[in-house]
């Protein structure tokens, strides 16, 4: 069994530890005898009271008295001085360690385990450049042998035709030397989790027919000192030997940060030592070699400048959610290998899938391949998408409902048909698909699911809708039960509603009162962040609540109506929300 570095280095301190103890215990074991004189040492001999003494070449001589007190005294090391302690009685016991042994013990002792600790950390440091190396080389076989391509990757179709070009640079770099034009270094594909950055870096090196060496950027930040720029050459090695190939640094963001600067304790000196090997080796590329590096990250805005300079990575490509249509094609090409009945509506998942990535639709489709499958059904049908999509969004309904009494059953619908009726009343283009008050395993008692339309922007009146949207719930519990009985069930509801607020009026300057100020930037500099935006942010939102109370109660019938329909069937589907609601 292999032991990383740190377990490695957890072993080397604690023997060192046990090494200092053993020391400490051979040097000071005698602390505890008593200190006397050499005049008090030989009364208690001509006395009779000394029962045994330890003779060495040291110093000190240590002995016992009769009564089982033990002294330590000056040692004479006279030649006459053992025959005075036998005539008198006295018990004499050579020890020899005492002297040069004792001396040289504690001094190896101290010696070994600085061996030990050293030994242990260069053999860590090599073992962990060897599984760097090997960990490259076993991604540059396994991406080749898998051949994805970019008709593998549906939706991010801008984001596709930026890395074909990068194809075309690979595999004939002497094409574009004729015209002074240098392959770009470097690509950064930053966006949300999931959206398929690894894939596209992988279809890219496939295309391009080359190796794949694909690391993370956490791999290279380490306990031990240069370890981390140590391992970057060492792939950068790797790739040079290969010549054409493609280096992908997943979650770039860990060794990449921006530098805080000489006086800032928040930077780290191997840290910024890994990314300065990055930088030189990026610089270092010939021109026109075939070797370009991908970079992949979820928070761009953190990175280093000097990572972002032409030269080091000369692109940057945003990779987005996917829109419907692109979400189509995702769901088409995860259902391909999938048994899917025909009355399945991929059309129709599609568009109910909003914000939903690459990695998410295809988590949809797997969930309803495996509660197909244990249901032992022959096809994959819409009710197990439905099943599998409530699954992926608020988790699994929960089987014991014997703790949800009749009053909490009656405060979940109230709440849950108020987060409905809000949503109907205040937009046209946001759809109410299903509303439940089935608890999940997610801790939710409940939930109104509210589809937004599919769109790039969101305007101030759609952040104005949502909300009142996520007011509704709480609104409804007021007026239906009062203000001393309101429950903790609004809580992630407020969450929502502050942050839309705040992002509202301080980042997007969409309020006339306090400006197109951004806040973001204030939160992120040495300037005291203003209390005024805090106060407008409550006032707005005291202000839709009560607009939202007014509209439940100007529509209270369809609020009893539709919370009454909810105790009874538990959950409805938007043809049933409709018919309530006279839509």
């Amino acid at each position: 069994m292999k032991l990383n570095g740190k377990i490695k280095l957890a072993i080397a301190f604690i023997i060192t530890i046990a090494l200092f103890i053993c020391i400490y215990f051979y040097l000071y074991r005698n602390n505890e005898a008593k200190d006397i004189s050499y005049i008090e040492f030989m009364e208690y001999v001509e006395s009779g009271e000394v029962k045994e003494v330890k003779l060495n070449s040291s110093p000190k001589l240590t002995g016992k008295l009769k009564n089982g007190t033990e002294f330590i005294t000056d040692n004479p090391r006279t030649e006459n001085f053992k025959e005075k302690l036998l005539l008198s009685n006295v018990e004499v016991i050579e020890n020899t360690s005492g002297g040069i042994a004792g001396q040289i013990i504690p001094v190896v002792f101290m010696l070994a385990g600085v061996g030990v600790v050293l030994y242990i950390i260069r053999n860590g440091s090599k073992q962990a450049e060897k599984e760097m190396a090997n960990m490259a080389n076993m991604e540059a076989e396994t991406s080749l042998s898998k051949r994805i391509t970019f008709d593998d990757v549906a939706g991010n179709e801008e984001a596709k035709e930026s890395l074909k070009e990068l194809v075309d640079f690979i595999r004939e770099p002497e094409k574009y030397a004729k015209y002074g034009a240098r392959m770009p270094r470097g690509v950064i594909l930053y966006g949300p989790p999931g959206t398929g950055k690894t894939l596209l870096a992988k279809a890219l090196a496939s295309e391009a027919g080359v190796p794949f060496y694909a690391v993370s950027g956490s791999d290279f930040i380490q306990v031990y000192a240069g370890l981390g720029a140590s391992r970057i050459r060492e792939l950068f090695k790797k790739a040079k030997e290969v010549g054409k190939s493609v280096i992908f640094i997943d979650e770039i963001d860990a060794l990449g940060k921006a530098r805080k600067g000489a006086n800032s304790n928040a930077g780290s000196e191997e840290g910024d030592r890994t990314l300065n090997a990055l930088l030189t080796e990026m610089s270092g590329f010939k021109e026109n070699e075939g070797i370009i590096v991908i970079a992949a990250t979820n928070r761009i805005d953190t990175l280093d400048e000097a990572l972002l300079r032409p030269g080091r990575f000369d692109r940057q490509i945003e990779i987005g959610l996917p829109d419907v249509n692109a979400r189509y094609n995702i769901l088409r090409l995860h259902s391909k290998n999938k048994p899917i009945s025909k009355d399945v509506d991929l059309r129709k998942v599609a568009l109910e899938t909003v914000y939903f990535s690459g990695a998410k639709l295809e988590n949809l489709l797997n969930e309803s391949a495996m509660i197909a499958a244990r249901n032992k059904d022959n096809m994959i049908t819409m009710e197990h998408i439905n099943k599998a999509y409530f699954n992926v969004l608020v988790g699994e309904e929960k089987k014991d409902r014997s703790s949800i009494t009749k009053e909490d059953k009656e405060i979940t619908a109230y709440h849950e048909a108020g987060h409905a009726l809000v949503t109907k009343r205040v937009s046209k283009k946001n759809k109410v698909t299903k509303v439940s008050i089935i608890p999940s395993t997610k801790g939710m008692g409940g939930f109104s699911l509210n589809i937004p339309p599919d769109k790039m922007y969101q305007t101030k009146k759609d952040i104005e809708n949502n909300i009142k949207i996520a007011l509704g719930g709480r609104a409804a519990e007021e007026i239906i039960f009062g203000a001393d009985y309101i429950t903790t069930g609004a809580s992630s509801d407020l969450k929502k509603a502050t942050e839309m607020t705040i992002s509202m009026i301080g980042s997007y300057g969409m309020d006339s009162d306090l400006g197109l100020i951004s806040y973001d930037v204030i939160a992120n500099s040495n300037i005291a962040m203003d209390s005024r935006l805090v106060e407008r942010a409550k006032a707005i939102l005291n202000s839709f609540y009560e607009e939202v109370k007014n509209i439940l109660l100007q529509n209270k019938e369809y609020l009893d109506a539709l919370a009454h329909k909810l105790i009874m069937e538990e959950s409805l589907n938007e043809e049933q929300i409709d018919k309530i609601l006279d839509f």
